[in-house]
């Protein structure tokens, strides 16, 4: 049994630190999605923040044809939903890397498909076109240095929830062996 829980934290490890898209601990009933098919801007947020969030997206590299007056993901004419349109596609961009999807908290990763009213999300790399050419997207997304809405405040998500991974899996493992 010892062995087995062993390998297990191994294997846990090794997926958490390769940011495989999906981790659980068998036989516990816990498991973490890190990153998954889009990226949307969180709806309780303000519309300052979320205006920074659209405009950062679109600079680098997002496709934002779309959500331009006429295009096909236009309406509704909202910052959140125009920010969201502009998030995921520079989620998808960078191959559903889950540091492309923080923008100082902003941002979150869902599985359930955002598309509507005419629009479609692009769900994959593929779809999304062509790479923005960022290997290493911007951990933090647009600056929050002089922003009072508090989204600089929340932390990466990414990180946080592969160490809460590794911290389980670790338990489950010392649990195991004993």
């Amino acid at each position: 049994m010892a062995d087995a829980a062993r390998l297990f934290l191994l294997v846990a490890v090794a997926a958490a630190l390769a940011g495989r898209s999906a981790v659980s601990c068998p036989g516990v009933a816990i498991g973490f999605v890190l990153d998954g098919g889009w990226c949307v801007c969180r709806t309780d947020m303000g519309d300052v923040a979320l205006q920074k969030t659209l405009d950062y997206a679109c600079g680098a590299g997002a496709d934002c044809k779309p959500i331009l007056q006429n295009g096909a993901c236009y309406n509704p004419d909202n910052v959140k939903a125009h920010c969201s349109y502009a998030v995921n596609s520079f989620y998808q961009r960078n191959n559903q890397n889950a540091q492309a999807c923080i923008f100082s908290g902003t941002s979150v990763v869902v599985s359930s498909d955002p598309s509507g009213n005419g629009c479609t999300y692009p769900a994959t790399p593929s779809a999304a076109a062509t790479s923005t050419g960022v290997d290493s997207p911007p951990a933090t997304g647009p600056s929050s240095a002089n922003d009072s809405s508090g989204a600089g405040a929340l932390p990466v998500a990414g990180v946080a929830a592969r160490l809460v991974i590794l911290a389980s899996c670790s338990l489950m493992a010392v649990y195991l062996a004993a």
